[in-house]
């Protein structure tokens, strides 16, 4: 029974992190397109970018309350079955060159917190969600075509809603230009919901209306620059002209909204001019670890990493976690690999219970090597990527509470990690590809510049004593 809660959670956890994205709501999804769903099975990439635009709800001060200003981290991975696109992630469930059908999922960032301003007092929030569905996509020599219909996962529009969008590319060298144009239909309950007023909300100023169904067309330019054939930035702009059924709604003061996408991503292999990154010998190696440890008081950087070792002052919990993980390429010096960790966080004396959390992260792993005998003596580590706990721990609720923040189980994550080749102590055969040394775990919203992470500033960090096996490696 045990057993079947693990793997429930691992499922939900699975779900989180193939179901988010980024972007406005509107058909702006397009905007946030990185040109990355027809690259080879396999391939892995890291990157950020700044979100800016508006949304049509009432501004009424120069601090301009409808733009949108957010940091985003996108996580890009094509495999064979799953996906994550940085701003959707899901499912393939077909799969060729020109076509693909996939289980896809989306966060909603669309939202009105009352406390906006005074106008807003006394309506109920509008939160955002995830939504999910089915995606096709066609390309060929005339564009590519994308069609998905997807519903709410989490509840709160508990509403659908459809899109179909067209795109071309044009190919100069190293850069790229990619106009769309995209129609979206959005179910009379995902419409009234954010832009319906129901009785309990009305007052004179604001009346009770309800929408109903609502449709709007998007259109806009994406923009790619490879600087290398790992490295690329991008720049995408976008706008959407809205339905008067919501232009109407007394909440809104804009006919039409705006989204600019920028930022850039590396890629761990070169998709512009495709070749192996693995050597023959470790084409097949992946790992396992299993570490375990304490709360820790500092912040990975500019504390722990400089030797602040201190337990935390907000709670006295432990962690422990096993993590597997897949060379994606490897070199003398450095090596990428993907990993997902499990961590079981005993907090249970604290008042907070014992649960699950789970990490899906990219580490790079550099070497040192003795200038003696050209012998490796080290190894360290430094992994990021994205985070989901099944309770927001204890140390996060405490130091969020303090400070008057907020808290979310889904944050950004980090690792750095130490260790030791074991093969220089002992010559038996089955720990000679195994390491002992120490791992740090942290969790955080990036300083709360992230709508993405929640707009948390803050997290929490543990460190642990690991061991670590490479298994699948050719002799």
């Amino acid at each position: 029974m045990r057993g079947s809660n693990v793997g429930k959670r691992l499922l939900r956890a699975a779900a989180i992190f193939a179901l988010v994205g980024a972007m406005p709501a509107h058909a702006q999804y397009e905007v946030a397109e990185i040109p990355f769903f027809n690259t080879p099975s396999g391939t892995a990439a890291l990157g950020g970018g700044i979100r800016l635009g508006t949304d049509p709800y009432l501004a009424f001060d120069d601090t301009s309350d409808s733009r949108q200003f957010d940091l985003v981290p996108l996580y890009l991975y094509n495999g064979k079955y799953l996906f994550f696109r940085g701003t959707a992630g899901g499912v393939h469930l077909f799969k060729n060159d020109n076509f693909q059908f996939n289980l896809l999922g989306r966060y909603r960032f669309q939202e009105l917190d009352p406390d906006r301003n005074a106008f807003y007092a006394g309506l109920e929030e509008r939160r955002q969600t995830v939504d999910a569905g089915l995606e096709a996509r066609f390309r060929g020599r005339y564009g590519a075509l994308n069609l998905n219909y997807l519903t709410d996962t989490l509840g709160r529009h508990k509403g659908q809603s459809a899109e179909i969008s067209y795109r071309y590319t044009f190919d100069r060298g190293t850069l790229s230009f990619s106009p769309f144009v995209s129609w979206a239909w959005n179910s009379d309950k995902l419409t009234n919901y954010y832009f319906g007023v129901s009785e309990a909300e009305s007052r004179p100023d604001l009346p009770v209306y309800a929408p109903g169904e609502s449709q709007s067309v998007s259109f806009g330019m994406n923009t790619t620059w490879w600087v290398t054939d790992r490295i690329q930035f991008f720049g995408n702009l976008g706008f959407t002209g809205l339905d008067t059924r919501v232009t109407n709604s007394p909440l809104v003061d804009e006919d039409v909204s705006s989204a600019f996408f920028a930022g850039g991503t590396y890629i761990f292999g070169n998709v512009r001019k495709p070749e192996s990154f693995i050597s023959s010998e470790r084409a097949g190696e992946w790992s396992w670890r299993l570490n375990y440890g304490y709360q820790a008081d500092g912040n990975i950087v500019s504390e722990i990493d400089q030797g602040d070792f201190s337990k935390s002052s907000f709670a006295d919990t432990n962690i422990g976690g096993v993590t597997f993980g897949k060379l994606l390429t490897n070199g003398r010096r450095v090596d990428f690999t993907g990993k997902l960790a499990l961590f079981r966080h005993f907090e249970e004396d604290e008042g907070n219970g014992n649960f699950w959390s789970y990490a899906l992260y990219m580490m790079a792993t550099g070497r040192g090597y003795s200038p003696w005998s050209n012998q490796e003596v080290f190894r360290y580590g430094f992994g990021f990527g994205m985070s989901y706990a099944d309770k927001v721990p204890i140390a996060e609720q405490r130091k969020q509470a303090a400070s008057g923040n907020n808290t979310s189980r889904f944050l950004n994550y980090l690792e750095l990690q130490l260790d030791f080749p074991l093969r220089r102590l002992f010559k038996a055969r089955s720990i000679q590809e195994c390491y002992a040394g120490v791992t740090v775990v942290h969790r955080s919203g990036i300083f709360g510049t992230s709508d993405f992470l929640g707009d948390v500033a803050g997290g929490s960090d543990w460190i642990t004593a690991h061991f670590e096996c490479a298994m699948g490696r050719k002799r």
